[in-house]
């Protein structure tokens, strides 16, 4: 079918054969924090630029051990995580897929018993969130509360800033073609961005400019590690999840944007992926307040000099992926879609109903659910 989803674009140092993105999808399936077979097996099959994303993003995958805050998930701190991550890059480029490693820090959404030594998680502000996170016990996910956090000094967080330019040369070492830099859904740096978890009275606190420093700090420090154009940022400005709350989203993430857009160590990176509204649900949704004008936001990034790629993500079609890109968007991320059909892309091009996710399977578990999807037969040229 003629469809601008299906035609390709630069993106950063990369040429994508489409403009279709696999989201990041955290699954639970890295046992002992370490990647495994099973999912390369997954990611390779969702890998073919043809018949599925043009670009996959990794799951959620913590830049250190303090970063994690979920049962099972891999990481990308120890050189065996490195090394364990490479046949998961090989399998997607022998598919001729591309993919990013998502760098993330959960920050106070976490549990002591996921901590190094059983230690309380760190957030900007020693505020508990009002959310949960997910223990394996006997195989079967279970969801806690998160614990109570205490606050990062000023003199330790260079070191968390560090640790994401550390994540960012591992996932490089691993065979990853560049890096997302996980800023939304109430993780670390969406901590320090908002005003609900960030009563810090310090540079690093207070006013706009200064709750935006840390998230400029990682993306300078990454885009001087392994070059802006393999570097991107995901962001959900009205997303309520993890109990992130702020009262001024538009002010604060125009500010964001123009920041990252006007700095000349990060203007060029590769994309912005914006959450629309809270993930899930109505792309309008505010909290309460106005609609967020993402065209404002944009405006403000390309106005001050940003040269990449804009990535809408939020519960599209085809028929919304279309008016999208008609309206300046670039790229169109998909996340529940493709768990239940790797070949998401044939789907589409093809008009084919798609199959359902399994949600008893969505988190922690083995194969069901995870690489037995089925496909269609593939595309004929």
């Amino acid at each position: 079918m003629t469809s601008a989803l299906f035609t390709p674009v630069q993106v950063g140092a990369s040429m994508l054969q489409s403009r279709m993105v696999m989201a990041p999808l955290t699954r639970n399936r890295a046992p002992g924090q370490l990647p495994n077979a099973l999912m390369a097996t997954y990611y390779a099959q969702r890998a073919n630029p043809q018949t599925g994303a043009a670009l996959i993003i990794s799951e959620a995958t913590p830049v250190c051990a303090q970063g994690h805050g979920y049962a099972d998930t891999p990481g990308i701190h120890t050189h065996e995580q490195i090394a364990a991550w490479r046949p998961i890059t090989d399998a997607v480029h022998a598919q001729g897929g591309l993919i990013y490693c998502q760098l993330w820090h959960v920050g106070r959404i976490s549990h002591t018993s996921l901590q190094p030594g059983g230690a309380q998680p760190v957030a900007p502000s020693a505020v508990r969130a009002q959310g949960k996170t997910v223990l394996i016990e006997d195989g079967v996910p279970k969801f806690v509360d998160v614990s109570e956090p205490r606050a990062l000094t000023q003199d330790e967080l260079p070191g968390v800033i560090e640790q994401y330019v550390s994540g960012a040369k591992n996932a490089i070492a691993a065979g990853f073609d560049g890096v997302e830099i996980h800023g939304a859904n109430g993780y670390l740096i969406d901590q320090f961005l908002r005003k609900g978890s960030n009563l810090r009275t310090d540079d690093w606190g207070g006013s706009i400019a200064n709750r935006t420093r840390f998230l400029q700090a990682v993306c300078v420090g990454v885009c001087e590690a392994i070059g802006a154009q393999r570097v991107g940022l995901r962001l959900s400005p009205v997303t309520n999840s993890n109990d992130a709350l702020d009262d001024e989203p538009q002010a604060l993430f125009e500010h964001a944007a123009q920041s990252l857009g006007a700095d000349a160590r990060t203007q060029g990176m590769a994309f912005l992926h914006l959450i629309e509204g809270a993930t899930g649900a109505d792309r309008e949704f505010n909290q309460g307040a106005a609609p967020f004008d993402y065209r404002a936001m944009r405006k403000a990034w390309r106005e001050a000099g940003a040269t990449g790629a804009w990535m809408v993500n939020n519960s599209y079609t085809l028929d919304l992926s279309e008016a999208a890109l008609a309206n300046g968007a670039d790229l169109v991320a998909w996340g529940r879609p493709f768990i239940a059909n790797p070949d998401l892309a044939t789907r589409l091009k093809t008009n084919q109903p798609l199959a359902q996710v399994v949600r008893a399977t969505l988190y922690g578990g083995g194969a069901a659910g995870y690489t037995d999807y089925a496909s269609l037969a593939p595309l004929v040229d």
